[in-house]
């Protein structure tokens, strides 16, 4: 019986120590690491959540259930967390004797509740009732700081998705982006007026959605909005203002590609998303010559100038393209984007 006891403290201490790991790891570490118990609980609901928008519902429905996906997570996940420690604790209590189980947990819901209800006035009690009271006041004030500092996140994110409909239309493309730019007369004032912004945004991305990972499946207000399509057009339009848009050279342009490749592709290996970090220029992509050359020719129909050699701006497009290519598909795959040109529609090309 003695056996018996030491072995319950020890698997109970461990519990909680593992419970409080996982809410140290998720919320205070900022960086890209997670715990077992919540990639468990997310890996769980998400298949829960993937049963109840199945994909034969139209997409506005699906998209209204999967909103609701991260928001339950983050508050089923402090009551899981609670859970675990009032589960660890109970076999604490139970091991220091004295107590049956059915005691043990009545003891150990009431000290992490802090409700006093139950209360044994011997020391070893006694102590671990105020660690464990003192866990359950740590873990709610955890969770106070941490959903302030999740919607902020996603408040800065959403300003320029938000903007980005006037520049790209809805769904957004970037050809709708080059011809609206063309047609106001500001298509030489792109890489000044439009990318500077997007490569903070990329850098604000990589640190909150990988310290964060619940904000990557954070949705728009509107259906047809959506982070990694939005971060797919900007990177498409650099792209091609570096390879087939007949204007100066940009290097702007070719550093937005870098940070916002980067920036996906860390946010990505968060997901286990697999890409080369070391792809060739001629490594194939998931847009072919065919829909490149569609888009020139929409494009030179609107008016924009495009570069003679069509043969050399393909190959300096898929130059730039590979460097994000699958991992803007694999994002896009992951949170059920909605459907827009050369990136969420490339999971049903």
């Amino acid at each position: 019986m003695i056996v018996a006891r030491i072995l319950a403290i020890l698997a109970g201490g461990g519990l909680v120590l593992t419970t409080l790991g996982s809410a140290v790891k998720t919320v205070v570490v900022p960086r890209a690491t997670t715990s077992y118990i919540t990639r468990k609980l997310f890996g769980v609901m998400r298949r829960v959540f993937g049963v109840l928008a199945h994909p034969r519902r139209p997409y506005e429905t699906r998209d209204g259930i999967l909103a609701l996906f991260s928001p339950v997570c983050l508050i089923l996940l402090p009551a899981v967390w609670v859970a675990l420690t009032v589960l660890g604790f109970t076999a604490i209590f139970w091991g220091f004797g004295g107590l049956s189980l059915r005691e043990s947990f009545l003891t150990s819901g009431s000290s992490i509740l802090t409700l006093g209800v139950l209360f044994h006035k011997d020391l070893p009690h006694a102590s671990v009732t105020f660690v464990e009271a003192t866990i359950g006041l740590g873990l709610v004030s955890l969770m106070i700081s941490y959903l302030p500092t999740m919607y902020s996140s996603f408040s800065r994110r959403e300003q320029l998705v938000g903007m980005l409909e006037v520049r790209a239309g809805l769904p957004p493309s970037p050809a709708e982006m080059l011809l609206r730019y063309e047609g106001i007369g500001w298509l030489g004032n792109i890489s000044t007026e439009l990318l500077p912004a997007w490569e903070g945004w990329f850098a604000d991305i990589e640190e909150s959605h990988s310290s964060h990972p619940a904000l990557v499946y954070f949705r728009s207000t509107h259906p047809e909005r959506n982070w990694v399509t939005a971060a797919g057009v900007v990177l498409d339009t650099a792209s091609l203002l570096l390879s087939v848009v007949d204007v100066p050279w940009s290097p702007q342009a070719a550093l937005l590609v870098r940070s916002g490749s980067f920036s996906l592709r860390r946010v990505s290996a968060t997901f286990r998303i697999a890409f080369d970090p070391n792809p060739k220029p001629t490594d194939p992509i998931s847009i072919s010559r065919r829909e490149f050359d569609v888009l020139c020719v929409e494009l030179q129909a609107g008016g924009v100038p495009l570069k003679a050699d069509r043969d050399q701006a393909w190959s300096d497009f898929s130059g730039w393209r590979v460097n994000y290519d699958p991992v803007l598909v694999g994002l896009a795959k992951l949170v059920v984007a909605p459907p827009a040109r050369w990136s969420s529609d490339r999971l049903i090309a």
